[in-house]
């Protein structure tokens, strides 16, 4: 991880700013995002049903589509709030769980990629899957490398004008001509659910935050890791790494 990237400005600037930021994400999640939002300062909002999501997404500062539980009702209503917040100018940030391994969402997400996200955030086997190329993959979890989907991240930078975020043992984070690797982190966030997807609602948060947005979605994920290594080192597996991780979250600037 560059220095500059874990300053103390970014983590000052997302504190002052407070993004709100509107998370229509899966069911499994949503406690758990609300609360590492919350822990970094950011402010969250889960507004689901059509036509609330479709005016609030106009009035967030950022919008997350995660498709973990998707379902037709809630495409309808991603949809409009997507469409309400690009016109409204609001950044926008797409998770593809699962993409590549169901045939429902990765047709809904192939149909979004024309709305113009501001970022995409996900594993190895859903970068390669949605920017076309082979992938593996077993439902959520991926069977391929960060490293392996770095060209596929580059690409589908490119074609959509992204920041593209491939999450693994190292991240990377692309606008298609420059590339950031963070390291750090711990195999031990794999085990808990939604650490992915919580981090997905921080790079949204993080995208509406004036100055680099490739620098600002690489520091966000470079101080997630940061926090789970520091609750790595104090927890004793899953159940009280959670509680760890927001701790740690809350912490950072006594960490950075």
């Amino acid at each position: 991880m560059q220095p500059d990237l874990l300053d103390l400005p970014f983590l000052h600037q997302f504190r002052t700013r407070s993004p709100l930021t509107h998370c229509m994400t899966n069911d499994v999640v949503q406690t758990f995002t609300a609360n590492v939002l919350l822990a970094l300062g950011a402010s969250p909002a889960m507004v689901i049903e059509a036509e609330e999501a479709e005016q609030f997404a106009a009035i967030a500062d950022a919008l997350l589509i995660n498709v973990g539980t998707l379902t037709a009702p809630r495409a309808q209503s991603m949809r409009r709030a997507i469409e309400s917040a690009v016109a409204a100018g609001k950044p926008w940030t797409l998770d593809p769980v699962a993409v590549g391994a169901l045939s429902f969402r990765t047709r809904f997400c192939q149909q979004i990629l024309t709305l113009k996200p501001a970022a995409i955030r996900g594993n190895a086997s859903e970068i390669l899957a949605l920017a076309g190329m082979s992938a593996g993959g077993r439902g959520v979890d991926t069977t391929d490398t960060a490293t392996r989907a770095l060209p596929a991240a580059q690409a589908l930078a490119r074609q959509t004008h992204a920041i593209v975020v491939v999450t693994g043992e190292v991240d990377y984070i692309t606008d298609g001509l420059r590339t950031h690797a963070v390291t750090g982190g711990d195999p031990l966030m794999t085990r808990v659910v939604g650490t992915g997807c919580a981090l997905s609602a921080v790079v949204a948060a993080s995208c509406s935050l004036p100055g680099d947005r490739l620098d600002n979605v690489a520091a966000a994920c470079g101080y997630m890791k940061q926090a789970g290594t520091v609750a790595v080192s104090q927890c004793r597996g899953p159940g009280s790494f959670a509680s760890a991780f927001l701790d740690a979250l809350y912490h950072l600037e006594d960490q950075a």
